[in-house]
């Protein structure tokens, strides 16, 4: 379930640094990962976006899109295509965003100065899709090559997945390529029931776009944030990988990161037993009110993404089979009512795990991808984009300037004290 802020721009609500409980949780599980104590205060001021030296403009966000959705509007969005279909977005985010918000209009069309908004979208067969991902791809150093694929959860739309896919991509400050896997939920809260079946019939194509990535020239490492039961549906695809023999994506995988996982804890156990030794992060928080309603429909089992971190036996639980996990519920506030968007709608917690992924590598910090792209040329590259007013039947012109590259991490003296 998405519970992203809607219409009016919202302000996170203030919350301290999560760097140190990323590190801590790291550290306990035996496989220390990057100092996050450098992460910094990500709650108490705007994203990149709207700094004093970025340009007053939309600033562009490329997205790639693998949907198992028969459409992106309607009906369509909500039936299940009998394969996945590929798209490349071009969205922009509004100089005043903020950081753990989607801005939309309350109502009429978004507009590119204040909310963020589809500038183009391009179809591609699969072909193209794999030949355009190498291009944006090629030429990049380090990190920078690496991919995050991001994977939504109950009751989310289309527009709703693509929007959400690029305020992370945005608040995360990720510097490599962004993939939107999206499936066909029924956008109903209701529709509990048939969202798992479409997850379920959707692990084929998830997992045949893991195995695709993985084999793309000069790519880096291919993260996963699924969230709520994307995170089920990605841990499938991923236990589907491994039982075909390619458990680490041809040595590319990255980190696995479930927000608020929709997973039952047995299910769990089982999903971690093929693709350990992944590195797996849980980002849990016990009142979660969605994942509530899941183990009762599930007759009270117990869900992953609700346990108690606070708890040693339930930290200890989910060590035990491999995975690390943090406790978010202190950031709770970002998404008082329901409590299951957090990793999203707080600044600190997606300002966090974007430190976790983008952290340079020793292995590769001098690795370049370098096939010949030479004679590429992206459609979307031109100057202006067009952004539709809000309201109007014309489209607006609006100057859309190179994304800006994500901000070095504070040093620790330079951090904000928490209040």
């Amino acid at each position: 379930m998405d519970a992203s802020p809607r219409g009016a721009r919202v302000v996170p609500p203030f919350a301290p640094p999560l760097g140190a409980a990323l590190a801590a949780a790291l550290a306990l599980s035996g496989c220390i990962g990057p100092d996050l104590n450098t992460v910094g205060d990500y709650g108490a001021g705007l994203s990149p976006f709207a700094s004093a030296s970025a340009p007053e403009r939309p600033q562009p966000v490329q997205v790639f899109i693998a949907s198992t959705r028969k459409g992106e509007t309607g009906e369509a969005a909500r039936a299940q295509a009998r394969e996945a279909h590929y798209a490349l977005a071009t969205m922009t985010v509004p100089p005043g965003h903020h950081a753990g918000s989607i801005e939309e209009p309350l109502w009429g069309r978004p507009n590119g100065r204040n909310d963020i908004a589809l500038a183009g979208e391009r179809d591609l067969d699969e072909d193209e899709f794999r030949a355009e991902l190498a291009s944006h791809i090629s030429g990049r150093i380090g990190v920078n090559r690496d991919v995050l694929v991001f994977v939504h959860g109950f009751n989310t739309s289309f527009d709703e997945a693509r929007l959400r896919a690029t305020q992370i991509a945005a608040d995360a400050h990720f510097g490599g390529v962004m993939v939107l896997f999206t499936w066909p939920s029924k956008s109903d809260l209701f529709g509990y029931v048939s969202d798992k079946d479409s997850a379920t019939a959707s692990r084929d194509a998830l997992q045949g776009l893991f195995h695709d990535l993985g084999q793309t020239p000069g790519v880096g490492k291919v993260h996963i944030l699924a969230h709520s039961m994307g995170g089920w549906l990605s841990m499938e695809a991923l236990r589907a990988s491994a039982i075909a023999g390619d458990k680490d994506l041809s040595g590319h995988l990255g980190q696995v990161i479930l927000a608020s996982p929709d997973i039952d804890m047995t299910v769990f156990a089982s999903q971690m037993t093929r693709i350990r030794p992944a590195d797996v992060t849980v980002f849990a928080t016990p009142n979660d009110r969605a994942l509530s309603l899941s183990s009762m429909i599930a007759s009270s089992r117990q869900r992953v993404g609700a346990i108690d971190a606070a708890k040693p036996e339930d930290r200890a639980e989910i060590e035990s089979l491999g995975a690390k996990v943090v406790d978010i519920s202190a950031y709770s506030d970002a998404d008082r009512f329901i409590s299951h968007a957090v990793f999203a709608n707080s600044a600190n917690v997606i300002g966090a795990i974007g430190a976790q992924i983008s952290a340079p590598r020793a292995e590769d910090a001098k690795a370049v991808s370098s096939i010949d792209a030479t004679k590429y040329q992206d459609p979307d590259a031109a100057p202006d984009a067009v952004i539709a007013a809000p309201g109007s039947p014309a489209a607006t012109a609006v100057q859309v300037a190179p994304l800006a590259p994500a901000p070095a991490p504070p040093a620790p003296g330079d951090q904000k004290p928490a209040s």
